[in-house]
């Protein structure tokens, strides 16, 4: 047995914990920090004022959709000419995303294409990445402790990573309560995003035993929780919490073992349809992968591993320990409904782009990891499905 753990330099969770950045201003030493957020800028006030307290200049940056080449390549610009010595990301996942690539490459020479996988040329980042620090507000991507970074490439019509790390931020700070305002539409697409980053790692063929318990803990919390922040997130802040650590842990598990085939389509589509959220795209396919998967693995390795942990997930979903696999696909497929989850056809994909969106995702690295090999036609079954 032999496995690696990485993460966050420090983590930081609970109700409030926003306050905490005072002192982390402090430790850091930082004077000019380009702050990294969403489109609703607002939604920062809060940082900036702490900021603002401490004697730090702020500079801000919009990311207001999935990053791409472009918008990250704009947000290394104006670090680097502001000589911002620190970056703070404060968001969702692709907000997230954007400040640990820029962070990144603001302290390293050269274009983000020279670092890119598969359409760049892959060169190791050799300097650390700006001290930066990761503060979500929705409960589902984990990005604030993995080491890479999704872009989009919009003339390539492909999503791929930025990987190193030394990407992973000095501290990532964990508020609950910054998720409170999340509407019922993104809770359900983000939360079932965080359930599939612990259902992959936990049956995928990297698993091991540090991210099993992560993926165990958090399942437990995701199945009891997720429909309560749904329904009633505002008021619900214990759920709120459950989801935000369900996140967290869903981050430390994908970061350390493996995805999937959910998050194997999810790259391509991403690349292919910009306009459909990855959350949402990852809880149309979740109940199809986990169906296909069960059925490949008893007819092509019924003695594999992997089946008798599906059955553990139909467990921990159901509160039975007398689930089988297929009861926990049930039950996740039950969940999607609950949710109102769209189908993909909603975000414009068709029958038609089955095809190159299947050999696309054949290639994907998030798809290695999963329990079995699916071949061309399980993985457009898979599609039709979801369509």
């Amino acid at each position: 047995m032999r496995f690696e753990f990485s993460t966050a330099g420090r983590i930081v969770f609970g109700p409030g914990t926003l306050g905490e950045l005072h002192g982390a201003f402090r430790e850091q030493g930082a004077r000019r920090l380009l702050i990294v957020h969403g489109a609703n800028a607002q939604r920062a006030n809060p940082l900036l004022e702490i900021a603002s307290e401490a004697g730090i200049v702020c500079l801000r940056y919009s990311v207001p959709c999935e990053p791409t080449t472009d918008i990250v390549m704009e947000g290394v610009r104006l670090a680097r000419e502001s000589e911002c010595d620190g970056v703070i990301g404060f968001g969702g996942g692709s907000v997230i995303d954007a400040a640990k690539a820029i962070a990144g490459l603001a302290a390293n020479p050269g274009d983000l294409i020279d670092y890119l996988e598969i359409i760049g040329r892959g060169l190791p980042l050799t300097k650390p990445a700006l001290p930066w620090i990761a503060i979500p507000t929705t409960a589902g991507a984990g990005t604030e402790v993995t080491r890479n970074a999704v872009i989009i490439s919009p003339e390539n019509r492909v999503k791929v990573s930025l990987r190193s790390p030394l990407l992973l931020p000095r501290l990532a700070i964990v508020d609950p309560e910054l998720t409170r305002d999340l509407p019922p539409a993104i809770t359900a697409a983000t939360g079932l995003d965080a359930l599939t980053q612990l259902i992959e790692p936990y049956v995928c063929t990297r698993a091991n035993p540090m991210t099993d318990g992560l993926c165990v803990e958090g399942m437990h919390r995701a199945a009891r929780s997720l429909l309560r922040a749904f329904e009633n997130g505002a008021a619900d802040g214990a759920a709120r919490e459950e989801m935000a650590l369900a996140s967290l842990f869903g981050g430390l598990a994908l970061a350390n073992a493996g995805l999937g085939a959910v998050h194997g389509f999810a790259a391509p589509i991403g690349g292919m349809f910009p306009q459909a959220p990855h959350g949402a795209v990852c809880a149309a396919l979740l109940p199809n992968v986990m169906r296909v998967n069960v059925r490949a693995l008893r007819e092509r390795d019924p003695g594999s591993a992997a089946l008798h942990r599906y059955d553990q997930v139909a467990r921990i979903l159901t509160g039975s320990d007398k689930a089988t696999a297929d009861d926990g696909v049930e039950w996740v497929a039950n969940l999607c409904a609950a949710l109102h989850i769209p189908t993909l056809g909603s975000h414009g994909i068709t029958a038609t782009d089955i095809p190159l969106l299947v050999h696309n995702a054949s290639r994907a690295s998030s798809m290695k990891p999963n329990p079995i090999v699916l071949d061309s036609g399980e993985l457009a079954g898979i599609l039709h499905v979801a369509i």
